[in-house]
C-alpha cells in the first residue's frame, strides 16, 4: 500500500492567517540573484508584529553567505518574539538572468528542482507545513515554470514501508505563493494561480504514472486510469469523450504496429483515444497528441542487458506527459479541440513475441521488416499518426499532429538531458514548439530534418522499410522521427512535429512529468511570455 503523498496547493497567504500558518512551518524563499532583497522577503512574509530590523539583518547575512554564480542556498532560524515560535527559513538563490544562455529558461527551472531535492522538500512536508514563496519581478510570467519545477520535487508515488515519522496527524502539505520584486502578493484574480494548479497537477500525475512499477501499471490498468481522468473531467462540465480499442480488435482494424509490439504480453495492447471539444463546439485549432505508452520495455527478443533494462518503466513517459497535458488543458478550457491518442503496450518476450525478420503491416498499409525488436516505440507511434492523419472519427483531420516519446538513446547525444529533440516539417511549427518550451521550461531544441537523406537508412529488400537504421552514427534520432513521419497519410495537409524526450523524461531514478507544460505552451494556455532573441 502506497504512503500518503504530500499535498501541493497554490494560494496567497493572507495577513490574517499568517500567524496561524507560521506556528510550525518551514519557509522557503525562491528568487534570482539581483532580484531578492531582505526588504522584499520581509514584506512577503512578515506581519506587523515582526521586528523588521532584526529580521532584515538575518536575511542580509543569509544572502551574503551564498557565493558563486550558480544556484545556492542558505538556512537559518528566526525566533518570532510576539508568538514565541521559531521559524526555519531557507533561501534558494537562482542564477541571475545575465548568467543564463539563450537556450535556457531565464528562471532556471532545472536548477530550482535540483535545489528543492537538495533541501529535501518532500521529507520536510511530512513533519509540518512548508510555505514556499516565489519572488520575482516577472513572477506572473514565470509562475508556470516555477510550478513545474516545484511539482517535480514532490513525487506522488512512494512504496517505502515508512516515510518520516508516519504520523497521520502531520500536515503533509506544501503551499506555494507568488510575489513581485517588492514582496507584494500577486492578485488573487491573476490567471497565474489557475495555471499553476493545473500544470502542477498534470506534472505530478504524469510523474506518478512514470514511477509506478509495471506490476502495478499495465496496459489494462493504464487504460482504466485514462478512463477515470476522462470521467472526472466530464463530471466537471468538460466535453470529453474516451474510447479504447484493445487486443485482437487492434489486429482486425489494421494496427499492426501496436498489436505486433504488444501481443506477447500478459495484458493485451490498448489504443486509448480521448477527445476534448471546447464549450459551444467552436475551436481555433484542432491538435492531435500521439503518445508512446510502452509501460515496460524488455527490448523484446532483442533483449536489453541487465543494466540497460532497469528504469524501462519510464518508457511510457511520452504518453504520460501528453495525458497530464491533456488534463491541464481541459481544466484551463483552452480554445483548441484536442484529440489524445495513446498506444499502450508492454514490449515483452514469449512465444508470441514479434521476431527479427518478421514483417508487420501497419495501419498506413505500409510493410515493415523487423530488424530490431527494441526499436518498438516508432512502430506503435506510426500507427497513431496514421490514424490521426487519415481521418479521425467523422473523417476530420487535425491541423497539427504532435507525437511524443522516449524514443531513442541518441536523443541525449543530440540535444542533451534537459532539452527534448524536436523534428518538424515546417520552420513555423518548429519555432512555435521552441517558443512553447521557452515559456514553460519544458525545453526543446531542433534536430536535423532531412528525410530525403535519412530515410535510406531503413531500406529493405523484402518490405517497404526496416524499423531500425543501418548506420547508427547517421543522425539516428532524426531517422527515428522520419520513420514515424513516413506513416502519415500522403493526403494530410496539416503540420507535424515529433518530440523525442528520452532523457528529459527522468532524473535520479524518478519520472519528471516532462511534456505537460510543453503541451500547454503549444496550445497557448495562460503560461506567460518569454521572447526568444
Amino acid at each position: 500500500e502506497q504512503n500518503e503523498a504530500t499535498v501541493l496547493t497554490f494560494s496567497p497567504i493572507k495577513d490574517s492567517t499568517r500567524s496561524a500558518s507560521y506556528s510550525g512551518s518551514d519557509v522557503i524563499i525562491i528568487g534570482r540573484r539581483g532580484s531578492l532583497s531582505s526588504g522584499a522577503i520581509a514584506a512577503s512574509m512578515a506581519p506587523a508584529s515582526m521586528d523588521y530590523s532584526s529580521f532584515n539583518s538575518v536575511v542580509d547575512a543569509m544572502l551574503g553567505s551564498i557565493k558563486g554564480s550558480g544556484w545556492g542556498k542558505a538556512t537559518s532560524f528566526y525566533r518570532k518574539e510576539a508568538m514565541g515560535v521559531i521559524i526555519k527559513i531557507t533561501i534558494i538563490l537562482l542564477p541571475s538572468e545575465d548568467k543564463i544562455s539563450r537556450n535556457n529558461h531565464p528562471f532556471s527551472p532545472h536548477a530550482l528542482t535540483d535545489a528543492l531535492f537538495d533541501v529535501d522538500l518532500d521529507s520536510a512536508a511530512l513533519e509540518h507545513i512548508v510555505e514556499v514563496r516565489v519572488l520575482d519581478r516577472k513572477v506572473e510570467e514565470f509562475a508556470c515554470c516555477a510550478s513545474v519545477a516545484i511539482a517535480r520535487a514532490l513525487p506522488l508515488y512512494h512504496s517505502k514501508s515508512k516515510r518520516g515519522n508516519n504520523d497521520d496527524s502531520a500536515a503533509k502539505m506544501v503551499n506555494v505563493s507568488f510575489y513581485d520584486e517588492e514582496g507584494c502578493a500577486i492578485s488573487e484574480d491573476s490567471p497565474a494561480w489557475e495555471t499553476a494548479r493545473a500544470v502542477a497537477d498534470g506534472v505530478r500525475l504524469a510523474a506518478r504514472l512514470g514511477d509506478m512499477p509495471p506490476a502495478e501499471l499495465n496496459p489494462t490498468s493504464y487504460a482504466m486510469e485514462c478512463k477515470s481522468i476522462a470521467d472526472t473531467l466530464s463530471e466537471g462540465g468538460a466535453n470529453v469523450v474516451c474510447s479504447k480499442t484493445d487486443g485482437m480488435a487492434l489486429k482486425e482494424l489494421g494496427y499492426g504496429g501496436i498489436f505486433g509490439v504488444g501481443m506477447a504480453a500478459t495484458c493485451p495492447p490498448v489504443m486509448v483515444v480521448m477527445t476534448y471539444t471546447p464549450e459551444g463546439g467552436q475551436w481555433t485549432e484542432h491538435v492531435a497528441l500521439c503518445g508512446k505508452g510502452v509501460i515496460y520495455d524488455t527490448g523484446g527478443l532483442s533483449l536489453k542487458p541487465k543494466v540497460g533494462m532497469c528504469g524501462m518503466k519510464h518508457d511510457m513517459g511520452g504518453s504520460a506527459g501528453l495525458l497530464g497535458g491533456f488534463q491541464a488543458a481541459v481544466q484551463l478550457k483552452v480554445p483548441c479541440k484536442i484529440t489524445l491518442i495513446l498506444a499502450i503496450v508492454e514490449n515483452a518476450i514469449g512465444p508470441l513475441a514479434v521476431r527479427n525478420d518478421d514483417v508487420l503491416t501497419m495501419k498506413s498499409g505500409k510493410t515493415v521488416e523487423i530488424n530490431n525488436t527494441d526499436a518498438e516505440g516508432r512502430l506503435v507511434l506510426a500507427d497513431c499518426v496514421s490514424y490521426a492523419s487519415n481521418g479521425l472519427e467523422g473523417g476530420e483531420r487535425p491541423d497539427v499532429i504532435l507525437d511524443m516519446a522516449t524514443l531513442t538513446g541518441a536523443q541525449g547525444v543530440t540535444t542533451g538531458k534537459r532539452h527534448a529533440g524536436i523534428l518538424s516539417r515546417t520552420k513555423r511549427l518548429e519555432e512555435r514548439v521552441m517558443g512553447a518550451g521557452m515559456r514553460t521550461g519544458d525545453l526543446v531544441f531542433p534536430m536535423l530534418y532531412a528525410p530525403e537523406l535519412l530515410k535510406l537508412e531503413f531500406s529493405s529488400k523484402i518490405a517497404d522499410m526496416k524499423n531500425s537504421v543501418k548506420d547508427r552514427s547517421n543522425a539516428q534520432a532524426s531517422c527515428a522521427g522520419h520513420f514515424i513521419e513516413s506513416h502519415i497519410d500522403e493526403a494530410y495537409e496539416g503540420d507535424w512535429v515529433h518530440v523525442d524526450m528520452a532523457y528529459p523524461s527522468h532524473q535520479n531514478e524518478r519520472a519528471t512529468g516532462y511534456g505537460v507544460a510543453l503541451v500547454l505552451g503549444l496550445l497557448n494556455a495562460s503560461v506567460g511570455e518569454v521572447v526568444i532573441s
